[in-house]
């Protein structure tokens, strides 16, 4: 089926129509710079096009009508670059706009409810800005706001209505939920509604009642605020542990949500709170569910418009998907009865309880199709929806059946799908098949779906994308909007049924009809009601007077209008009984009992919320009642406004401390703060007094709170780390390593008083980090090659990361090298000097024996004295090539040490002489040093690191050059010399293998 998911532009005020014509690639996409805007002021029959700047090219990519004042109309738009940002705005239903150029690009646009010329502005980067005066000037709110997290004064429920309230991320990128003035919402002016972060995209605020969440760990805690007062947690059946919670509706005075368990995987639990948001009782489980684009959830449950109490929900038990239907907002569900004739009044073998009615509930994927099922507030009793037969639902199934009672009785009247429109309050069905072939023709019925007119609304065939009428049930116009040929712009094609009556309807043209369940109960939450329809045989128009309801009366209440409360579960066996949940004591004071007060034992059952039986049977009414106890306090917690564990030396700190159970009037917190500071505070949980702090010295502290009353004790205890935010951090490995053998990894922190550090290392590719508390590592690397070694250092403030290559080898030759003390003078212990050091010497130790720079690696060790490991790595070196270095060597090393005056040759003196390299390198010098002293450097074999060379160590003969002895005449005593002395044993391994 060809169906757009994105549809731009297409609104309703009034008589007028204003219409934005793009033109659609084949995949439904859209050609912006195209773009052109319409306006229609005699119900679609003709349309103006809006030169919003004559001479330029305007790109409209949206626009927004007041809802408090259809008039009012604001077009976002841009240059055909998309320079320049523009608003048009108009208070004349769009036949004159104001142009107003604007410095940002807004994504959204929000009007306030209820006064007309508040607007407020979001961008992709976060901004929101806010103006009052119908756009013409903004101010610019807050930055780092939550998309689609923000949301006006609620009237009846907010104070003020200049009132926002919206999610934004803190500095350190949490989420909090604050509310400003638009009139100032500077940083100073925003107030935090909710003590703590909460997690991102959480808040809610709809009707009476604001929810967020908070993850901490792998435990989600949801909390309720009920006509703006505090924050309170939200309490399911205690094992319920839900994975999420998506709300399904807050109208007349509770909530209906939907809660993915534990165990649950594409199904959710229908439950319905109290008044007051807090306590949920199970009413449906098993509810069908999908996900949608942006992670969005959709939960397979509609309600039923205009009948109050009516709802569908598709279950799902054991792979298969059944409707079901309920007339007491969830108190009990039935199938949906199957109808006994087909479309052509031919018996259906269709019988219960194996064989029933089933329906699509999802939303359509076009948001200008009203969806498979169809319900009208001011068309009670009829519904239209696409499904089967059977014992389950079948999805590639879609034959349209339609009720007028309210889902009591059903008929067939497609074995297709159909686009469905209600006009006149539902006296006039429209239906176009939906299909992905072009179409000439619709169906209209004027009695409720019984008989069928088919009608010719185009000469040219239309792929239809879906229909649309204007605001209001009373209307008999209409428009289908769709595409010639995939290419092709939109065509809109008006279709006006007015001349099909004659006359406005008398009360001699209606009948009534009363409302019943599927068992024939006439009360329905609680009332007895009868509606009015329209004779079969009538054909006039409803029009604007119109009204459904033609009497409604109460009814004494029996068990069917009592739900089970708050830890209870209704029977299996017994429908009307509902049992205590095992870890739920009835007789179990409220938490919100203090001492001096009374309360009643639950006797298992509420009122079914917006029932309006009276008298009869009252289940609620307890015969127990008790004092409030002196409780103990029990679940104490402490904690840091933010949710910190981590602070710097001299912020200011809140503590939060919170009780879930016991008393709070008659218990006393001694508080100790782990600095000296101690305070004692009463009532502290009720008055919500903060402890504030402030920790001048570094170091970790243990912050405990001990309430106790007469009944009781109880102690929380919470650690909080004081330290400045780590700056950098150095790994220090050595970047030659051999396979298999044991590498120590060390990361140096900055600063080093840090505390608390925690350190995440990651080798090679391995995405699993090895954590430690300690800032080294002993590894093995199992493979030869280049390695990469990663440390990240955190300590709660802050995180930071340092990248070392190690290269791994099956064979090198390692040489320990010593400096003169001279040197230890001038070594701030920093790897950049080591790193600069090593350099130094691997260059001196290649241009003096001619090893390629590249085969020699120095690596200076941290702290003091100095000391140096040089790496020989195996080369391409001819044997020549290597002569040629051991006759240099031995040229050098006889000019220098005085010690051998025989001749050997030239092998026999590389191995047993010692060699010393001395040389003047200015642009090299370590640091020029006072007077003549110069730096030397010594390599020797006390520590042996080479285990794989190809000859037999003979015992070495060193011989130490300390102090200014051994400088050469030649050196230039003003510059530095550097003096290399190093054993002929490992650099002869090297040579000769």
């Amino acid at each position: 089926k060809r169906k757009c998911s994105q549809y731009s532009g297409i609104t309703r005020p009034y008589r007028h129509i204003l219409m934005k014509i793009v033109f659609l690639t084949f995949s439904c996409g859209f050609s912006l710079p195209m773009l052109l805007a319409f306006r229609s002021s005699d119900y679609g029959t003709t349309y103006t096009k809006l030169n919003l700047m004559p001479g330029t090219t305007i790109v409209v990519t949206s626009f927004y009508i007041c809802p408090s004042n259809k008039k009012k109309v604001i077009l976002v738009g841009s240059s055909i670059n998309e320079r320049d940002q523009m608003l048009f705005i108009s208070t004349d239903e769009g036949s004159s706009f104001q142009r107003q150029v604007i410095d940002f690009t807004p994504e959204t646009l929000l009007f306030h409810p209820k006064e007309e010329d508040k607007v407020l502005a979001y961008c992709k980067e976060g901004r929101l800005f806010a103006s009052s005066d119908l756009g013409r000037k903004w101010t610019l709110l807050q930055e780092r706001v939550t998309k689609d997290r923000v949301f006006w004064s609620v009237s009846g429920v907010d104070v003020d209505p200049d009132l926002v309230h919206m999610e934004m991320q803190d500095a350190s990128g949490g989420n909090l939920y604050v509310t400003c003035h638009i009139q100032n919402c500077s940083e100073k002016m925003v107030t935090a509604q909710f003590l703590g972060k909460i997690d991102r995209n959480s808040l809610l605020v709809q009707d009476d009642y604001i929810f967020v969440k908070v993850t901490t760990g792998n435990r989600t805690k949801h909390y309720v605020s009920y006509r703006r007062n505090e924050f309170v947690q939200m309490r399911f059946p205690k094992y319920a542990l839900p994975k999420d919670v998506q709300i399904v509706s807050t109208d007349e005075n509770q909530v209906f949500l939907a809660l993915q368990e534990w165990y649950q995987s594409d199904t959710y639990n229908l439950y319905q709170s109290d008044p007051q948001g807090v306590y949920y009782s199970l009413v449906l489980e098993n509810v069908r569910s999908a996900k949608q684009p942006e992670e969005s959830v959709l939960i397979d449950v509609l309600e039923v418009r205009g009948v109050k109490g009516v709802f569908l929900a598709n279950q799902k038990i054991d792979g298969k998907v059944r409707t079901l239907i309920t007339y007491s907002k969830g108190r009990n569900w039935e199938p949906l009865a199957p109808p006994t004739t087909d479309m052509n009044n031919k018996p259906v073998s269709c019988k219960a309880p194996d064989c029933q009615l089933h329906l699509h509930l999802r939303w359509a994927d076009n948001p200008y199709v009203s969806g498979t099922v169809h319900t009208k507030d001011s068309a009670p009793g009829l519904i239209m929806g696409a499904g089967n037969i059977g014992s389950k639902l079948i999805e590639y199934k879609e034959e349209m059946y339609v009720t007028s009672d309210c889902g009591k009785t059903w008929r067939q009247v497609f074995e297709e799908e159909h686009h469905i429109l209600y006009l006149d309050h539902g006296g006039v069905i429209v239906a176009i098949k939906d299909t992905s072939i072009p179409l000439k023709i619709l169906k209209f019925s004027i009695d409720e779906g019984r008989t069928w007119t088919i009608h010719n609304f185009t000469t040219t065939s239309v792929f239809v994308d879906g229909l649309l009428s204007e605001p209001g049930d009373e209307t008999l116009v209409m428009t289908v909007f769709g595409h010639i040929s995939y290419r092709s712009d939109w065509e809109l094609v008006k279709v006006d049924f007015r001349q099909s009556f004659s006359r406005q309807c008398v009360d001699s043209d209606y009948e009534s009809w009363g409302l019943t369940d599927l068992q024939g109960e006439r009360c329905i939450m609680g009332r007895e009601q009868t509606f009015r329809k329209r004779k079969d045989t009538s054909f006039c128009i409803k029009g604007k007077s119109f009204t459904s309801v033609l009497s409604s009366k109460s009814c004494s209440c029996t068990e069917k209008d009592f739900n089970c409360d708050f830890g209870f579960e209704r029977s299996f066996t017994e429908a009307d009984r509902c049992f205590a949940d095992f870890w739920f004591d009835p007789d179990s004071p409220p938490e919100d009992c203090h001492l001096g007060q009374n309360y009643e034992s639950s006797t298992g059952y509420r009122k079914v919320i917006s029932n309006a039986c009276e008298g009869g049977l009252n289940k609620q009414q307890s015969a127990k009642k008790h004092s409030c106890p002196l409780l103990p306090p029990r679940r104490l917690q402490v904690g840091i406004k933010g949710q910190m564990l981590a602070v710097a030396p001299g912020d200011d700190i809140t503590f939060i401390i919170h009780q879930e159970q016991g008393d709070t009037s008659s218990t006393k917190y001694q508080v100790d703060l782990g600095d000296g500071v101690r305070a004692i505070y009463q009532n502290l949980t009720v008055t919500d007094e903060p402890i504030q702090h402030r920790y001048e010295s570094p170091g970790v502290y243990r912050v405990t709170v001990k309430a106790e009353n007469g009944a009781g004790h109880d102690e929380a205890t919470m650690y909080i780390q004081v330290t400045a935010p780590l700056h950098e951090v150095h790994l220090e490995v050595v970047p030659i390593a051999r396979r298999n053998q044991e590498v120590n990894l060390t990361a140096v922190v900055l600063p080093t008083e840090a505390n608390l550090t925690v350190f995440y290392w990651w080798i090679g590719d391995n995405l699993q980090p090895v954590l430690t508390l300690q800032n080294s590592l002993l590894t093995r690397f199992p493979n030869t090659g280049e390695v990469s070694v990663t440390v990240q250092a955190s300590n709660g403030r802050s995180m930071v990361k340092d990248t070392r290559i190690v290269r791994v080898y099956d064979k090198f030759h390692v040489l320990p090298v010593s400096f003169s003390r001279n040197l230890d003078r001038y070594n701030p212990n920093i790897p950049e000097w080591r790193d600069d050091i090593g350099q130094v010497v691997s260059k001196i130790v290649s241009k003096s024996t001619g090893i390629p720079q590249e085969s020699l690696v120095t690596v200076v060790k941290a702290g003091l004295p100095t000391t140096a490991d040089l790496y020989i790595l195996s080369g391409d070196s001819t044997a020549g090539q290597n002569r040629m270095a051991v006759d240099k060597v031995h040229t050098h090393t006889h000019r220098h040490t005085h010690t051998h005056t025989h001749k050997l040759n030239s092998t026999e003196t590389f191995s047993r002489h010692v060699l010393s390299i001395l040389d003047a390198y200015p642009p090299l010098c370590f640091r020029k040093l006072r007077g003549n002293h110069s730096i030397y450097a010594q390599m020797h074999n006390e520590k042996e690191q080479e285990m794989t060379s190809p000859v037999n160590h003979s015992e070495d003969t060193q011989h130490i050059i300390q102090g200014d002895e051994f400088i050469d005449d030649d050196l230039d005593t003003h510059t530095l010399g550097v003096v290399l002395r190093i054993n002929s044993r490992e650099l002869q391994s090297y040579v000769t293998s």
